[in-house]
C-alpha cells in the first residue's frame, strides 16, 4: 500500500499507508493526524485540511480547479504556490512517498 508523510507544525512526521483512491485528508484521519481538521468531510466547503505539498510532487498532481483555487484564497494559513486541500489529492502508486506539510493554522 502506498505511503504518505505527514509533517506536522511542531515537525513530527507521521508515515502512514493510505489506500490507493484515498484522498490525504481521509488517509490523516484514519492516521490520527491531528493538524488536518477536515471539517466539511472532504467536499472542498472549509479549507481546513490545507497542506503544503513538498515540490518534488508538486508536479505529478492534477491542476487545481477553479472550486480549489478559491477555497485556498480564503485558508487561515496563507496560500503558497504548494498550497493544496488535502481532501482533492487522492492517492496513487505514483504518489507513493508523497511529502505534506501540514498548514497552521487551519481554522
Amino acid at each position: 500500500m502506498p505511503k504518505a508523510i505527514y509533517i506536522e507544525n511542531d515537525d513530527r512526521r507521521t508515515e502512514a499507508e493510505v489506500a490507493l483512491g484515498t484522498s490525504l485528508m481521509r488517509g490523516a484521519g484514519d492516521n490520527g493526524v491531528d493538524g488536518i481538521v477536515g471539517d466539511c468531510g472532504g467536499v472542498m466547503s472549509c479549507a481546513t485540511c490545507h497542506v503544503f505539498v513538498e515540490p518534488e510532487f508538486s508536479e505529478l498532481l492534477p491542476a487545481v480547479s477553479e472550486t480549489e483555487a478559491q477555497m485556498l484564497d480564503f485558508t487561515a494559513a496563507p496560500r503558497t504556490k504548494n498550497s493544496r486541500l488535502s481532501c482533492q489529492i487522492v492517492m496513487t502508486e505514483q504518489l507513493d512517498g508523497i511529502t505534506v506539510r501540514v498548514a497552521y493554522p487551519q481554522a
